[in-house]
């Protein structure tokens, strides 16, 4: 339907000139002596229109000329660029497959494709470090450096992981800190400086970052409970010795924490060793009262707080709710050997052997035998704690 239109637009505009020539008598006289040319005006208006037409046509040739080697510049940095977003891709996709040789090839080609290319040096510098290239990483995390402005924050963390797993936790540490000096402390970084603090034992930061971390749910309760575990025994263990640090130590760990068998067996040597048995009998006795473990009675026994009688009293009460507990009966006849009840501490070992043979009771019923001057028994006694131990 268009083309007939146009048919009969163009047909309309003929009849229109021919009929507009014919009432057109005028002419042109052109004179160069000695020449003299006489054209009709519609053969001049005729030609005026092609020479117009034409010189137009050229004009815009020449300009397509002009400009064509420009256009095919941007055609050519335009494919430059997908093919560079490509290899991008690429090398992300070959990194995750552990492809680490490709990944690193196909980096290097996007970088030099692509208009910000800080992208493509971190994954370039994370390849080569998987590859145990490390002068290729440091070498591509000086590239990625020189583009700060779009990539500081991603180039800190992937130099903070990269030293992680190195172990340079200093390194890991320095960089975090620029990542904190300018506002940026998220669950990411957070859980970055938890394994710095840990390469680096500092233990009382351990402790706030992972209460940090299970704050905000980027940790769950059965992953912190260990790390806080560690990070307080840690603590205990540092200060080993030393009473007063000790003493701080155990305020600083919360009630329901002091109440974890697991934690109080390793923490309760400490304390006695300092010389403080007050502070393991209390949390001994705070930690029984809720739930019953045997382990934890048996250490109760080595604890030598000023009041003897009344952990006596203590520990006889509990036998009347465990009367087979053997870690009972042996704590208790450690308790009667201090309060120098030589019968007694006996009748509670053997009751303690007649529950479960250990070689704890068997030891401790050969130093009464030697004590009391009863060689053979003795003899007898540490025969059948090294068989135990063997």
């Amino acid at each position: 339907m268009r083309a007939l239109t146009w048919l009969i637009g163009l047909f309309a505009m003929a009849v229109g000139i021919v009929l507009a020539a014919r009432y057109n008598e005028a002419y042109t006289l052109f004179v160069w002596p000695p020449y003299r040319v006489q054209v009709s005006m519609n053969l001049l208006l005729l030609l005026l229109l092609v020479v117009f037409l034409l010189s137009y046509r050229v004009a815009r040739i020449a300009v397509r000329a002009v400009e064509l080697p420009g256009e095919v510049n941007v055609w050519r940095k335009q494919r430059r660029r997908e093919q560079a977003q490509n290899a991008l891709a690429e090398a992300e996709r070959f990194y995750r497959e552990g492809r680490y040789g490709q990944a690193f090839r196909s980096a290097t080609h996007a970088y030099a494709g692509l208009p910000q290319p800080g992208l493509a040096a971190l994954l370039a510098a994370r390849a080569a470090h998987a590859m145990r290239d490390f002068e290729r990483r440091d070498t591509w995390l000086a590239h990625a450096a020189a583009h700060d402005r779009e990539i500081r924050l991603a180039r800190l963390m992937t130099e903070a992981e990269l030293a992680i797993a190195d172990r340079r936790f200093e390194d890991a540490a320095s960089s975090l800190e620029g990542l904190r000096a300018r506002g940026h402390r998220h669950l990411a970084a957070l859980r970055l400086s938890l394994q710095v603090e840990q390469g680096r034992g500092r233990w009382p930061e351990v402790a706030r970052l992972a209460r940090t971390l299970h704050k905000h749910g980027a940790l769950t309760a059965e992953q912190t409970a260990p790390l806080l575990r560690r990070a307080q025994l840690e603590q205990l263990r540092e200060a080993d010795g030393d009473l007063n640090a000790l003493e701080r130590v155990w305020q600083g760990v919360p009630d329901a924490e002091r109440r974890d068998a697991g934690f109080l067996l390793r923490a309760v040597p400490h304390l006695i060793g300092a010389g403080d048995d007050k502070l393991g009998v209390a949390a001994i006795e705070d930690a029984l009262k809720h739930d019953w473990e045997p382990e934890l009675a048996a250490l109760y026994g080595r604890c030598q707080s000023k009041d003897l009688r009344a952990q006596l009293a203590t520990a006889e009460a509990w036998l009347k709710q465990h009367p087979e507990d053997a870690s009972l009966l042996l704590a208790l006849g450690r308790l009667c050997l201090r309060a120098q009840l030589w019968g007694k501490a006996q009748s509670y070992f053997e009751a303690s052997l007649s529950q479960q043979a250990s070689r704890a009771a068997h030891l401790e019923l050969a130093r009464l035998a030697e004590r009391l001057e009863r060689k053979e028994v003795a003899e007898r006694h540490y025969r059948e704690a090294a068989v135990l131990g063997a």
